[in-house]
């Protein structure tokens, strides 16, 4: 049966609405995408004016289920946003009732990194198991967990921070915290780290092929590294070494206590598993336990840049699966408020 699915993807500097048909097989119709405003409440009629025009234009009466991926801290159950830290003004912003008053569809609300562990488990590298990690691995380092075939968000949505994780008692700092596993496995972490590695090197006299001098030293970034490594410059080298190094070490935690059959490794994994792969593997072989990493696969996320779209959309079908009878309570609630001031002409 083809269900119609909703999906919102809030970013810090982009926000994007999706429409899709799902059949088993997800077909994306169309995303309408716009920077983020400053204010959650023109954040909202954009939300439900884009959806209201995708409707239109595909001929749908009705959604069935409408998914809201967004960055922590959050409370899912209620649908309330608290005040993420790449959202200014976003203080205990209440998602659901007006998407329920302005479609009477069932609504769902899931962290990024929750998001992106259903969107890869349904339909990219993480098909066909039952126990799976999505690590993000892009501006931080945070974990989605689908555990005995279901996401695992914990008791307040707090579940999967594995980049609060201390690895070493200095280092960059990631998530607040020195030498932290996002300190050293994220894209900020990885900068930071670089330049106080240049930094050193320039002081020694050694100036490596990405950075001349100290002036050059902010405009360090985890593609610059990435891309001198990748040209043979020895210091580019060493540190992805150590960034594969410390995201095996990370995982092989992961590894050792939650004995998935698959951890998927978004952005820069995707994009540097050849720098990245042959530490990763080698720490791992020396900290996890070998019956877990055995029946472990390490690959890389299959969904790209489109994993934003996927990732909210999954959260709306995912709700529809575990909660079927949703859309008729919500009806009931709606008409019950006699609040709904939208309807598709």
């Amino acid at each position: 049966m083809k269900k119609v699915l909703a999906g919102i993807d809030i970013g810090g500097t982009k926000l994007a609405v999706s429409l899709a048909f799902c059949t088993g097989e997800l077909t994306i119709l169309e995303k309408i995408s716009t920077d983020t405003p400053s204010s959650p409440k023109e954040a909202v009629t954009f939300f439900i004016q884009s959806i209201f025009q995708l409707m239109k234009k595909y001929h749908v009466k009705e959604v069935d289920s409408i998914g809201i991926s967004c960055g922590g801290p959050l409370d899912s159950k209620n649908g309330i946003i608290l005040s993420p830290p790449n959202l200014p003004n976003w203080d205990r912003i209440d998602l659901f009732t007006p998407l329920q008053e302005a479609f009477g569809s069932p609504v769902a609300l899931q962290n990024d990194a929750n998001a992106c562990a259903l969107a890869e488990w349904q339909w990219g590298a993480g098909r066909g198991v039952g126990n799976m990690i999505f690590l993000t691995f892009g501006t931080g380092m945070g974990a989605g967990l689908i555990l005995n075939n279901q996401l695992y968000s914990g008791t307040n949505d707090m579940a999967g921070e594995a980049g609060h994780i201390r690895l070493e008692e200095d280092g960059p700092e990631g998530y607040g915290k020195r030498g932290s596993f996002e300190g050293f496995c994220s894209g900020g972490g990885i900068a930071r780290f670089a330049q106080e590695v240049v930094l050193g090197e320039l002081e020694k006299g050694r100036i490596p092929a990405f950075c001349k001098d100290k002036d050059h030293i902010p405009l360090i970034t985890a593609k610059t590294v990435a891309l001198a490594a990748h040209e043979g410059d020895s210091t580019a080298q060493w540190i992805y070494e150590q960034v594969g190094r410390k995201l095996g070490r990370g995982i092989a935690l992961l590894v050792d206590i939650l004995n998935p059959e698959r951890i998927v490794i978004g952005s820069i994994y995707s994009r540097q598993q050849q720098l990245l792969e042959p530490m990763v593997m080698e720490e791992l072989k020396k900290e996890s336990l070998p019956q877990a990493l055995k029946v472990c696969e390490i690959v890389p996320a299959e969904l790209g840049e489109q994993i934003g779209d996927y990732a909210s959309l999954s959260v709306a079908l995912q709700h529809l699966k575990v909660q079927p009878d949703m859309k008729a309570y919500t009806k009931t609630f709606v008409n019950r408020k006699g609040k709904m001031g939208y309807e598709v002409d």
